[in-house]
């Protein structure tokens, strides 16, 4: 049963992995087109990209289902319901059958182990954090306090972040999602000048003005669940890169001197150590020397242009609205649509009801047990779906209900070896869209 379970989601797993990754490569390409602009258009950029793993488009389409089953006439759904009697069939296991049936179960394991690896790192980092933490004391006052509450003034905060003294050597930063605290080791101060600790006060605050310890806590849930997909450990290197570059921008447009906030990084890093966790943010994160680099040269980031938002706005939209589109204009193969069309093809066939008869079964073939599910007794129904045409032979047989261990296939086999009278519209033999019961059952 386990088995069959992960065998049931493992295709929409990889539809999801696949969308994905192809949503990031359009941020990519996305942030190549905004390289001039400022960091946080790139960083909210990648940001949907991360989120992304978390909402699968497949929700999306359900949601677009949803509302075309609102906005149409019920659908008329037609059972044609197949009794046949399992009979089991011995048939030699080919090479590896045995690891192909025990594939599902390790991936899980081995998925398994990795999101207990990572979140068990992360766990030992976070006991860390937190006993510096408790040794940590309150400041009321000192000059670090009064930076502190200037900066907080000019950015207008919601309200005071509160500082702690901290005798570790791990570099300044803000700690905590809800109630951020702004960490200060102690040995730091007396090697900083006041303008150098004005610069790193300001380059804090933007981080909790910014709420980066709760976005950067999100991406590492997504990189818990999907450790595996090397993108997801990728773009959180970008979103460390460009959250720091982001904070650099405001703290040089808010007035300070390029060389004065240079030197203040590299003093941070010359006397301390930065902090492991992606959701602690500092002053030290992503490629020191691309940072200096840009900090000196002081290239002026380019606000975004009238044209430059509505392509974000239509690309967001887009995004949202397309899977959405996508669900209320599909005709799904596993219901009707309620309609009573003058073609009657395959592509648009008719559904019993009114002036459509039904098609009758004339010869239905027991389905072939697999060797696995004969051996393992399992039992059940899988509802299968086809097109009768008019020489009353099934077509386009899809699966909507899944049985598992083999026997989908084996449905879809007996299935096409079905054989009926076909079903009447004045007179006249059409098309018609079934549903077909096959139970396998062992008495």
């Amino acid at each position: 049963m386990i088995a069959d379970k992960l065998n049931a989601i493992g295709a929409p797993l990889a539809n999801h992995l696949w969308q994905s990754t192809l949503f990031a490569a359009a941020v990519w390409m996305l942030t190549l087109a905004f390289n001039k602009n400022q960091a946080r258009v790139r960083y909210r950029l990648w940001l949907a990209a991360s989120l992304k793993f978390l909402v699968p488009f497949s929700l999306l389409i359900l949601a677009g289902d949803h509302l075309a089953r609102v906005s149409r006439p019920a659908p008329t759904a037609f059972y044609l319901v197949v009794q046949t009697v399992s009979q089991p069939f011995h048939q030699a296991s080919p090479s590896g059958a045995v690891w192909v049936a025990l594939l599902p179960q390790l991936i899980a394991v081995a998925w398994l182990a990795g999101f207990v690896t990572v979140v068990s790192l992360w766990c030992l980092h976070l006991r860390r954090v937190a006993a510096t933490i408790r040794a940590a004391v309150p400041m009321s006052e000192g000059r670090e306090v009064g930076a502190l509450r200037h900066r907080e003034q000019l950015t207008k905060a919601a309200r005071p972040i509160a500082l702690w003294l901290s005798r570790s050597s791990t570099e300044p930063g803000v700690y905590g999602v809800a109630r951020p605290i702004l960490l200060w080791p102690a040995a730091i101060s007396d090697r900083l000048q006041d303008s150098h600790l004005e610069a790193i006060v300001a380059h804090e605050v933007e981080h909790v003005r910014r709420h980066d310890n709760l976005t950067a806590a999100l991406h590492m849930l997504v990189e818990a669940i999907f450790w595996f997909h090397p993108l997801v450990w990728w773009l959180g290197a970008r979103l460390i890169e460009e959250r720091e570059w982001a904070c650099d921008e405001e703290v040089l447009r808010q007035g300070s001197a390029p060389q004065i906030y240079a030197e203040s990084i590299l003093k941070t890093c010359e006397f301390c150590v930065a902090s492991p966790l992606a959701c602690v943010s500092g002053v030290t994160g992503a490629d020191l020397k691309r940072r200096i680099v840009r900090i000196m040269t002081q290239r002026t980031a380019q606000k975004l242009s009238a044209s430059r938002r509505v392509l974000l706005v239509a690309m967001a939209v887009s995004s949202v609205a397309a899977p959405v589109i996508a669900g209320l204009v599909k005709t799904p193969m596993v219901k009707a649509d309620g309609t009573d069309t003058a073609m009657g093809t395959l592509d648009k066939p008719y559904h019993v009801g009114g002036d459509v008869s039904a098609p009758k079964l004339v010869y239905a073939p027991d389905p072939e047990f697999t060797e696995k599910a004969r051996k393992a007794k399992y039992q059940g129904v899988c509802v299968i779906t086809t097109i009768v045409d008019t020489d009353g032979k099934p077509q386009r047989i899809q699966v909507v209900r899944h049985l598992g261990m083999g026997l989908d296939k084996k449905a879809i086999e007996a299935v096409q070896q079905y054989r009926f009278t076909p079903a009447m519209r004045d007179g006249k033999p059409v098309d018609v869209q079934v549903h077909i019961e096959v139970n396998f059952r062992i008495y």
